[in-house]
């Protein structure tokens, strides 16, 4: 389960690069883990840039206050429960609205979390850690249709990658 988004949704720019975002999807529990530790949720915003580069955004969640961006689309989410292999139109959505809570990030290179697992992948995430309910994990978990207990790759090894921590300059 996805938000695609069609054209003009923004960008971010690396290394010199521009990278337009295509779409955002979420795993249930995180992918990824700061200091050990993983947590209930993460949202990957998808880019691409014009030479068929990929640069992902991750946002983790942990339970608590509600995600107002969850919020927003709830009845969309709850409108495709019960069906299958269907895409509905949810108008206008700002990705903007997916907040990102810090300007603190961490970035190293490496592979899509799902088949085939493409490498060279710039990866970005926020290192503030959000905040979701319950009830929001369980929708987003019943949007996805996979009926298993998460849709997340198992934690994978750091194999001499290197992880930079990165703060803007004020």
């Amino acid at each position: 389960m996805q938000l695609r988004w069609e054209a003009g949704a923004g960008s971010i720019q690396i290394n010199g690069t521009e990278y337009q975002l295509k779409q955002c999807h979420w795993h249930s529990p995180s992918e990824h883990t700061l200091n050990g530790k993983r947590f209930d949720m993460e949202v990957h915003l998808v880019h691409e840039s014009m030479d068929n580069r990929t640069a992902v955004l991750g946002i983790m969640y942990k339970i608590g206050r509600p995600d107002s961006f969850l919020s927003m689309m709830k009845q969309h989410l709850e409108a495709i429960v019960d069906t299958h292999n269907v895409e509905r139109s949810v108008g206008v959505i700002d990705p903007k609205l997916l907040k990102l809570g810090s300007r603190k990030y961490y970035r190293y290179i490496g592979s899509l979390t799902v088949p085939p697992c493409t490498q060279d992948i710039s990866w970005t995430i926020v290192r503030k850690v959000r905040t979701v309910t319950r009830e929001q994990v369980k929708l987003i978990r019943e949007a996805v249709h996979d009926e298993a207990a998460t849709n997340a790759r198992p934690v994978q090894p750091i194999n001499q990658r290197s992880v930079k921590l990165y703060r803007p300059r004020d």
